[in-house]
């Protein structure tokens, strides 16, 4: 039996919200740190959720001021 890991089941989780409408283009997702609080998981498994949702266009970084949901648009 594998175990999902958690960097994949964020992913998802926020996947999810992203598409339904939860978190909307320009919507700021929560820092990194309120992430590993609000999981419980280490800085390096959310920094593999950024970059999984960055990979799929649904998220974009800006230095500084946090991280983003991207417009369907761009």
């Amino acid at each position: 039996m594998s175990v999902t890991p958690y960097y994949v089941r964020i992913s998802d989780e926020i996947r999810d919200r992203i598409n339904s409408g939860d978190l909307k283009p320009g919507d700021k997702l929560p820092s990194i740190a309120e992430l590993c609080a609000q999981y419980g998981v280490s800085t390096q498994v959310i920094r593999s959720v950024m970059l999984t949702l960055r990979a799929e266009g649904l998220v974009e970084g800006h230095q500084g001021r946090g991280v983003f949901v991207r417009s369907r648009t761009d």
